[in-house]
Parts: structure tokens; sequence; C-alpha cells
């Protein structure tokens, strides 16, 4: 089954309502007041099985100039619009800024409906035809449908649907594989049930007994249930009108704005580098002038910050801005926007959201890549930013792409992977480099340093680095550097000691043999090797690690063949219990 859905739109009272219900049989004006004034104030919902394998939802908005927020906050998720022009009234203001608003919102198909077609002679209908081809001419709706009917007498209504069907049919299906997100437009209580939110489904999918994530609250919760156009259903995918009942909340703590997502996976933010078009019908933009942000079905005040200088953005321009909200909301790269000015209160222009990472100044030529419709490109980029590489949790985060998108660009990026639970991808050039300069790190340190076995690993991670970056870097120089446990040395390093060195590692081993278990104190050994103390100290550890000395604690250091005579001597007593007095009788030691 195909789940397309509809969205009106025209001026008020060209019968959009009407329209819905003549087509579907369903009233969705749902307000009494809406009943009582004889216009749509709030979203309304309908559906209609249109054929057997196609069903069409509708999301009904009001056309008065008061209520076009609560138009944005329906016509975010539609598949195609269903443009309303009134035949006795033709093009209205709200005609037109409902069409700038589909256009600025990337909807990509329509159909034309010329209402009330029956209160008009042929020659009025050809003059309004004509005047609204005019108007969408060069836009998504040049071309399409322009079907004209009357919702009270019935006729058109079959070629309308007739034409639905064909538009429809040209409408790909949102994407039930992506990450789940639904953007609340209703919240309601039902009685036995509790809390109801609806939406139309953008993508992924939601099933009973499924933990959602409720942003920007971050608050977890359980779907106890899931209705689609009315009718309960185990699971509701992208494309379909979807009521989730919720346990644990009130109606009270939910909002139309805010998203219920998947659990741990985004984050909301309060800034977005975006791609912006202004209308040629606009004032110029100033820079940190104040708007209303609508995106999904949220409603934000909002500060646009020009990215390409502080020279105002001129009517029908587009530039990078970074947009700073006011409130925290669920963004991510390709959500569409609105925005309206303050006062008076239309719509001024839209675009597209780029970055939900946004941070500093933002050169411009970062944003032409993360336009780019090419994933690798962008994934490429991001990960080039991050100081140590970015795992696929930090990339579904900041691109909204699922893992195997994301694994398919990355094949196709100049990044490498490095396996974990969840690969993680650091760029190549970078990569190279901090090898090169990893083995020219242990080099020097091996010049500085010619009586060390090699340099501590701990030595080598730069701070911040993940532990397995580094460990990828020595894997790929192992022909070139060798690590041993904690230590890294050069593969071809060996210690060589010089006349002295020798002559002080043999007196400093012979003071020990010589002394037995009656261990001689550390400093005064070293202080009579003939060797400056930090060579002297360098030669104990060369003789530890070789295990001709056994360092008992930091001030007890036996010689090895002292420890095997201990052994010996214990082992011919093995039967024996004894005390620390007959020990110290017989080894001749002192207690410590």
């Amino acid at each position: 089954m195909k789940h397309i859905i509809v969205g009106t739109a025209g001026h008020i009272d060209h019968g959009k309502t009407a329209l819905v219900k003549a087509l579907t049989g369903i009233d969705a004006d749902r307000l009494q007041e809406e009943k009582r004034r004889g216009i749509t104030i709030d979203l309304g919902f309908a559906h209609l099985q249109l054929t057997p394998t196609l069903r069409l939802g509708f999301v009904d908005v009001p056309g008065h100039e008061r209520f076009v927020k609560n138009m944005l906050a329906g016509v975010g998720g539609i598949d195609l619009v269903l443009f309303v022009v009134a035949a006795d009234e033709s093009i209205k203001p709200q005609t037109r800024e409902h069409f700038d608003i589909c256009r600025l919102l990337d909807i990509p198909r329509g159909v034309i409906a010329l209402t009330k077609a029956d209160l008009v002679d042929d020659d009025i209908l050809a003059l309004v035809r004509t005047e609204v081809e005019e108007l969408v001419a060069g836009s998504f709706l040049e071309g399409a449908p322009v079907v004209p009917v009357s919702s009270v007498t019935g006729a058109g209504l079959e070629q309308l649907r007739q034409a639905l069907a064909r538009v429809a049919a040209e409408a790909p299906e949102k994407d039930a594989s992506g990450h789940f997100r639904l953007p609340i437009d209703r919240v309601f209580t039902v009685k036995g049930f509790g809390t109801v939110a609806t939406g139309t489904l953008v993508s992924g999918s939601v099933a009973k007994e499924q933990e959602v994530e409720l942003y920007p609250a971050g608050r977890r919760l359980r779907v106890r249930g899931v209705q689609v156009h009315g009718t309960s259903a185990r699971r509701a995918v992208a494309g379909q009108r979807t009521a989730v009942n919720l346990a644990d909340i009130e109606p009270a703590e939910l909002a139309r704005g805010d998203v219920l997502s998947e659990p741990g996976v985004f984050r909301a933010v309060k800034q977005v580098d975006c791609r912006l078009q202004l209308l040629p019908t606009a004032k110029p933009l100033k820079h940190r002038a104040p708007v209303h942000f609508h995106s999904g079905t949220a409603e934000i005040e909002a500060q646009v910050r020009l990215l390409e200088g502080t020279a105002p953005l001129q009517p029908g321009g587009a530039a990078y801005v970074r947009l700073v909200l006011r409130e925290a909301a669920l963004l991510l790269p390709g959500d569409r926007f609105i925005i309206r000015m303050f006062s008076p209160v239309v719509t001024i222009g839209g675009g597209v959201v780029l970055d939900v990472g946004a941070a500093g100044k933002t050169p411009c030529a970062r944003l032409d890549v993360l336009a780019s419709a090419d994933a690798a490109e962008r994934i490429a980029l991001l990960v080039r930013e991050a100081p140590f590489g970015m795992g696929m949790a930090g990339l579904v985060a900041r691109t909204g792409l699922v893992e195997s998108e994301i694994a398919a660009a990355a094949a196709r990026a100049p990044v490498m992977t490095i396996p974990q639970p969840q690969p993680w991808y650091v760029d190549r050039a970078w990569f190279q480099t901090a090898r090169e300069r990893m083995v020219q790190t242990v080099r020097e340190f091996h010049r500085r340093n010619p009586l060390q076995p090699g340099i501590a690993k701990p030595d080598l991670r730069p701070a911040g680095a993940p532990p397995f970056v580094v460990d990828a870097l020595l894997t790929d120089a192992a022909g070139e550097i060798v690590a041993a446990g904690d230590t890294v040395r050069l593969r071809g390093h060996t210690l060589v000691l010089n006349e002295d060195e020798q002559q002080a590692r043999e007196a400093i081993e012979r003071a020990f043999r010589q002394a037995g278990l009656a261990a001689p104190a550390v400093a005064q050994v070293l202080a009579k090797s003939g060797v400056e103390p930090a060579r002297a100290r360098s030669l104990l550890q060369i003789l530890l690690r070789e295990k001709h000395l056994v360092r008992i604690n930091d001030d007890l250091v036996v010689h090895q063949s002292a420890m095997e005579e201990l052994r010996r001597m214990l082992e011919a007593r093995k039967p024996v219990r004894f005390n620390v007095g007959t020990f110290k009788e017989w080894t001749g030691v002192s207690r410590k």
C-alpha cells in the first residue's frame, strides 16, 4: 500500500475544507469555533482510499492570514499540494503567500483545483485558469493538472480524483527505512487511554511498545498504542497520518512543535547553518534581524546572522545564514524551513538546513560542500574537521543519514575505517601524517634516550585521541616501529653501551650480587657506579628489564641470584613452619 500525504493550500473561503469533504466524506473542521465561523482555524485531517494500492491522507490547512502559522505546521510533511483557487474570486493574497510557502518548502508536485466552478460561466473560468497558469509559470506547478470542480454539485470531482491518482503515482514514498521522526501537530487525551500525540510520520516507522524520545525535552517515553488514519495498527510507517498513545506523560507536557524520534540518536540544537532564499516581495533582510522560524510543526523566534558579510540580503537574493533559535529544536540537514517577519507577520523567505553542529565562523566554501548532493563529500568534510575522526553515531547525529548510507558514502570518500563495535572514520591524509609523526617521535626519543628501550605508549597518544586510533596508527606503522606491551621502539633499535656505561652496569650488578639478600640502598649503589645519576638510573632499569635484578619495592632491590638461593633454601625446608625470627636466622638479614 502506497501512502501519500496531500496538503491543501489557498486563500480563506476558497473551499478547501468543503473540497476535502466532497472527496473523502470527512469533515476536516473539528473545532466548534471553526464550524460556527465557517473557516478553518487549525489543521484538519481526512483520508481517501483512492485505489486498492493508493491511500491519500489529507492535511487541510487554514487560509486566513492570521492562521498561516497553523498552515505551516501542516504543510511541512506533505508529498503533493492540492492548490485551491476559487473561480469566483481568482488569486488573492493568501493564494500568493501559500504558493510562495510551497515553493520555499520545495514541495515537488501538485494539482490545481478551481473550486466553485458552478458559480461562474465558461469565460470567467477560462480567465481564472489563465491567471493561475501565469502565477505558477516556471514553478513546480507549471504544467500541473488544472481541474474545475464544484463541491456542491459534485462536478469535476471524478476528474480531480483521477488527476490526484496520476500525480500521486509519480510521488516517491517517504523513507520507511530512515530514522523515525514524528513532528507533533496535535496533543489530546482519550478517555481510558490517556495522552495521544498525532502528526505526519515523515521518516522511519514506529511500533507499539517501542521506546521513543521526546525532543527537545530529551525525555524517554513508551508507545502504548499506534493508530493510522484512526484505525489501530501495530506499526505506522513514513507517509502515514499517525497517532501514538504515550505512557507516563500528561498532555500539558507535550506541545505542537515537539518531535518524537529514536532515543539517544540525535540532539536538539539552538543554532543551524542554512541556505536562505529571500522572496522578491520581501524587504531587504538585515544582519541579526529577528524572525519567526517555522520547520516541521515548530514555530520559534530566531535571529538571522548573515555569513557572507553584514550588508543586507536583497529581495530575491540567496545567502548562507546562521539561524540562532530562542528555543532548542530537533533539526537535521535537509530539513526545509520558512521565515516570517515580526511586523507585519508575513512570509519573507525560506530555505534548507545544512549543518546542525555550527560553531564559530563558518567559511562559505565549507557550506558549499555541505549543500552538495554528494553524501561522500559531506562525510569527508565532517570527518576531516573532527580532531581524530568521527564514529558512526556522531555522523548519524550530524547528517540524519542511516548507517548503511553513511557506510556507502564513506566507501567513496577519502577516509579510512577503523573497525570498532561501530565503525570509526578518520581522514586518510591526516592518518598518514599522524603515522609519520608517530614514527618520527619514536626515532627522536631514541636519539635523546639511548639507554631506554623505547617510549611509553601513553606518551605517543595525543591528548583526547581515542586509544583505538593510536592502536591503528601503530598497526599501520608496524614495518618501522614495534609495540611491546606499553613500550614502543623502532624495529631495528638495540641497546649499545659505550665503555663507561658497560663498566657502570657491571658495577651496579656486582654490588647487588655481593650484597645478596642484605639489599643495599639503591641511591648509594647508583652514586658509586661511575656515571651521572640519569644514566645510572637508566642502567638500573636495563638490569631490571633483563631480570638480573628484582625490585621488591621502590627502596628494595636484590640480585636474581639471591632470590634463586632463597628459593632453594626454602624448598629444602618445605614442610617446616617458621616465623619472622626464624627466617632472620636462616638468611642473616634484618626484619625489613
